[in-house]
This record gives structure tokens, C-alpha cells and sequence, in this order.
């Protein structure tokens, strides 16, 4: 079990986050976020029983790859996550690699991370939670797309972003804003989802023993 929750670090995360930022910006996100779970999980969202399509990817180095390469038929968790600007998905790669990844490469099943990020992002997540794990880029979120899982943040989002320093659009591949919902997708040797867990809400992930309980029962 691990010694926090993805959600116990997030509340103090947002402790912190709150104080430093103030509470005119903290607003800003939770009605972005209040938004996000109101208008919930798109109805075109892959499923269990869908397969994931094979499609190409790149690596930290800028390598190019596919998602068919990377899984080599083994069964998978692939993580989709927003960028390395976002503290909870740094947050969350941090504690799968801690917490998660010795438990899958135990059992036979691989991890892999995916973002539409340039394959500088990823080296840079990679580096910051210290990974051992494949980081993929997946430019213009073309395989997002065809899972369902694409969004961006909204126009105040945004605003409070440039205030905070940064854009999103200048980490993405494609320069756009558009990013994952951060997602999980247990698949078997087939590309076959057999869990998924899509959510709306960034500040919220799919915890360790959550991803570990969707694995073992896929293998049965």
C-alpha cells in the first residue's frame, strides 16, 4: 500500500497552491474544474471492449515509435496525462513510479505515459519524477483523439495561466492548448481496454491500488 494517496497529496498540494497564487486565480480553476464535472465524461470516451488503435508516437529523445511498438503485445497501463507544467500530473507520474510500477513489472505488465507534449516535455517528466518508464509524445493528441479524451483549458484558464507564467500551447508538439483528460487505460496483449478511468477533473487521479485491482482482474 502506498504510504499517501494520490488524493491525500493533492489536498496538501492545494494547500500550498492556494496560498502562493492567491484567491483570485484559485477561483479561476475551481470554476474551471466545477465546469469540467458538471459537463462530465464525454460520451465518446473509449471503453472496456474497445481496442486502443496503434498510433504513432515519439519518444523523449524524439525517436518515432508507435504505441504498438511500445506495448510489444504485452498487456499495459497507459497513462495519458495533460504536460509537465501540470503539478498533479507530476505529482501523480511521480507516485506511479514509486508505488505502481514495481507492482506491474511483478506481475508482467508494462507502463506508459502519454502526452501531447515535445518529446522535451517528457524528458523534462521524466527527470522530474525521476521515471523509468517509456514517456511517449503524442503530437496534435492524435491517439487522444480517437480514444475521446480531448480537451483544453477554458478562456479564464487560460488567462490565469499567462499570469502564472506560462502557456500550454507552447509545450504541446502542435502548439495548441489542447490536452487529455488525465486518464488510465488498462489494455491486454490485443490493445484491448479492459479498465478505463477518465477524469474531467485534473485534480483528481486514479489511485495505485485502483490501477493494481483493474490489472489482477483483467488476468483472470
Amino acid at each position: 500500500m502506498p504510504e499517501q494517496s494520490i488524493a491525500e497529496q493533492v489536498d496538501t498540494f492545494n494547500e500550498g497552491f492556494t496560498a502562493q497564487i492567491g484567491p483570485e486565480l484559485s477561483a479561476v480553476f475551481d470554476r474551471e474544474q466545477a465546469a469540467l464535472r458538471a459537463a462530465g465524461v464525454p460520451s465518446t470516451a473509449a471503453g472496456v471492449g474497445d481496442t486502443v488503435p496503434d498510433t504513432a508516437l515519439l519518444t523523449a529523445t524524439g525517436t518515432d515509435t508507435s504505441l504498438a511498438a511500445a506495448l510489444d503485445g504485452s498487456p499495459a497501463v497507459v497513462v495519458f496525462y495533460r504536460g509537465t507544467w501540470c503539478p498533479y500530473c507530476n505529482l501523480t507520474l511521480r507516485t506511479y513510479q514509486q508505488d505502481l510500477l514495481p507492482g506491474l513489472t511483478a506481475r508482467g505488465v508494462r507502463l506508459i505515459a502519454i502526452s501531447p507534449q515535445t518529446p522535451e516535455g517528457s524528458e523534462q517528466a521524466i527527470a522530474n519524477g525521476e521515471l523509468a518508464f517509456p514517456v511517449l509524445s503524442d503530437p496534435a493528441n492524435a491517439l487522444a483523439a480517437q480514444l475521446g479524451i480531448v480537451t483544453e483549458p477554458d478562456g479564464p484558464a487560460r488567462e490565469a495561466h499567462t499570469q502564472l507564467g506560462f502557456d500550454v500551447a507552447d509545450s504541446n508538439a502542435d502548439h495548441t492548448a489542447q490536452i487529455p483528460f488525465p486518464s488510465v487505460f488498462v489494455v491486454d496483449g490485443d490493445r484491448v481496454i479492459r479498465f478505463a478511468d477518465v477524469h474531467v477533473d485534473y485534480t483528481t487521479r486514479t489511485e495505485v491500488t485502483t490501477v493494481l485491482d483493474a490489472v489482477d482482474r483483467a488476468a483472470q
